[in-house]
């Protein structure tokens, strides 16, 4: 007779008994022990790949090893966190086995990440792992005991979960350009192509901003096969000022690579769309296989975070490779099967629009009822006023100690004065680094066809690669010699130039995403001097119409917007008008729109049709 051994799921993912006579799971003929199932009785995708990629005896034994011992630590009534801690747990999953992995299994693995981590997108890259864990061992890590507290304990209240959400979704979800599109095209590879460009954009950026954007990028090119033909220079042109510019080159290299290798087909699956495409991670891979494709895989962003860790509870860093993995499983888990892109859109609309980061809108959320960081507020309050004797009924999580690893920490009590805003925790973000560079804006006024700007072009790879801007150096905050380095950065460009008219004018402060720049702003208009004609590669000389709708970074507009405060004939040029204009900048750092509307081309008001047609 087969041997039974006791069940791992119901030992580290279930807070029930760990002695009840279903955990238990059959041993294979070969030796290998089935994969256990989740609490919902399918499959649990992360452990079934454990135990299907094959753990070597060694290291199944020291699971199977606490599992056994757990039933006499742990009574019928208390979670395994109240007898195991996160030391044993830990020793017993990375303990290695004495037998060592040869060489070529070795560098198998090896390449493979190397291959997968190459085609994530700089802002989607996985979580590592404490340690640098291989990706076995990361895979184990989701063995550690969780607190059926922050699960669904039963599919009755995934269901409602589900029904409740969608409905609220057909009454009050957005009406979008993305959306329009998606539904109403019949074409796989072009509805993926929608969905593939709006997520894109839609990364670090807000839906308002994204909207002009898009509607001009599928006017331009609306098809994958417009967009391959396309020139870098194009594509920087029509991205600038939307930010992190890398995502527009990698969408075009995404399009040539669907165009040249793919014979013009989107993958049709997460798994092979990140794989293949550059650029697409496993949110950006998720979303267009079920949005466009109809698969049934569960996406994570920053709004689907918020949303799991309240309704749940999950108070630890959603960052660390545990939480974040756990909220992928909820994710998965609650997806539905029938209408996967409907419901991964509708969990990202409730936490844009309703369980929003500050004063979420508490009494519209359709999934109130299941929301346990909604349960505590009350809790909360009643506890408070003390309206009512003693304390009420209400569920907490069994791990009391500070051991569970997705309650906040014992060190970050509970603020009543946030609220349900409790959660998620916020990450510790490291603050940018201070830069500073001298910048000249360098004009002819009186060149022929017009006055004219000198722009010189970034490398192709780092911060703005391939965007324009003007001639600058990198300079020490106290801005010592800095006079002297730029002139002769600019000569480098254009030619002797009269030092006696290199002129500052103030300063702009722009931060990106991990530097605070701030940029010390000349000017030098040549007068009666021969115009400069030749220029050499990588620079040329542009019209402040040519300007406007070059490929240039939002900082360019900001620092010639200064310029052109300073210019005479102009109401700005006291130095009362300057402090008030870089007063007035300082305000709009936090969101370009103003900027954006300013310099960028007018959008048409009659919003094009997006249908098969369009050419």
């Amino acid at each position: 007779m087969t041997p039974r051994v006791p069940r791992l799921s119901s030992l580290w993912v279930r807070g029930t008994s760990a002695s009840s006579p279903s955990a238990t799971a059959a041993v294979g003929g070969g030796g290998r022990p089935s994969p256990p199932e989740s609490v919902t009785g399918r499959t649990s995708v992360q452990t079934s790949r454990v135990w299907h990629r094959g753990l070597s005896n060694e290291r199944v034994g020291s699971l199977l090893a606490v599992a056994v011992q757990l039933p006499a630590r742990i009574g019928r009534n208390h979670s395994p966190w109240e007898a195991l801690s996160r030391d044993t747990a830990w020793e017993a999953i990375m303990k290695k086995p004495r037998a060592a992995v040869g060489s070529r299994h070795r560098k198998k693995a090896s390449s493979q990440e190397g291959r997968e981590n190459h085609n994530l997108s700089n802002n989607q890259a996985k979580p590592s792992a404490p340690g640098g864990l291989s990706r076995r061992q990361k895979e184990a890590v989701l063995q550690v005991p969780v607190s059926s507290y922050h699960l669904f304990r039963d599919a009755a209240e995934v269901t409602v979960f589900r029904e409740s959400l969608l409905s609220w979704y057909d009454r009050e979800k957005r009406d979008l350009p993305w959306r329009r599109l998606a539904e109403g095209e019949g074409d796989l590879d072009r509805r993926a192509y929608a969905v593939w460009v709006s997520e894109v954009m839609l990364q670090q950026t807000q839906v308002a901003t994204v909207i002009n954007y898009y509607t001009r990028w599928m006017q331009k090119w609306p098809t994958l096969q417009s967009l391959a033909s396309a020139s870098l220079e194009e594509v920087n042109q029509l991205w600038a000022g939307l930010g992190y510019y890398s995502r527009g080159r990698r969408l075009q290299e995404g399009a040539r690579k669907v165009v040249e290798e793919l014979e013009g087909h989107v993958p049709r699956t997460a798994e092979t769309l990140q794989r293949l495409l550059p650029g697409v991670g496993r949110y950006t891979a998720g979303a267009i296989a079920s949005i466009a494709f109809g698969q049934a895989t569960g996406v994570v962003d920053g709004n689907v975070v918020r949303v799991l860790c309240r309704v749940r509870a999950i108070g630890a860093d959603p960052s660390s490779t545990l939480v974040s993995q756990q909220l992928w499983s909820l994710a998965q888990q609650l997806v539905d099967p029938v209408r996967p892109g409907d419901f991964n859109q509708a969990a990202m609309e409730l936490g844009a629009t309703v369980c929003t980061p500050q004063r979420p809108l508490c009494s519209q959320c359709p999934v109130q009822s299941l929301c346990r960081a909604h349960q505590r507020v009350e809790w909360e309050q009643l506890q408070a006023s003390q309206s009512l004797p003693g304390s009420p009924d209400v569920e907490e999580c069994v791990s009391n100690n500070g051991q569970c690893q997705l309650c906040a920490p014992p060190t970050e009590p509970w603020d009543q004065t946030l609220g349900v805003a409790n959660f998620p925790r916020k990450a510790s973000r490291r603050a940018p680094r201070a830069e500073c560079s001298a910048i000249c804006v360098l004009e002819q006024p009186r060149a022929l066809g017009g006055a004219q700007i000198l722009l010189v072009q970034r490398p192709n790879s780092g911060l703005l690669a391939g965007l324009w801007e003007f001639p600058s150096v990198t300079v020490e905050p106290s801005g010592q010699h800095q006079h002297k380095a730029l002139l002769q950065e600019l000569q480098s460009w254009a030619g002797p130039l009269p030092a006696t008219r290199l002129q500052h004018l103030g300063q702009v402060v722009h931060t990106f995403s991990h530097i605070k720049m701030t940029y010390h702003v000349y000017g030098l208009a040549l007068g009666g001097e021969t115009p400069v004609t030749i220029t050499p590669p990588g620079a040329r000389w542009l019209t402040r119409e040519e300007f406007r709708t070059a490929a240039i970074s939002t900082a360019m507009k900001k620092v010639f917007r200064v310029y052109e405060d300073q210019q005479p004939g102009t109401c700005k040029s006291s130095k009362k008008s300057r402090v008030s204009t870089l007063s007035s900048q300082k305000k709009l750092s936090q969101g370009q729109q103003v900027l954006d509307s300013f310099f960028q081309p007018q959008i048409p008001t009659d919003t094009p049709r997006f249908d098969g047609a369009a050419q």
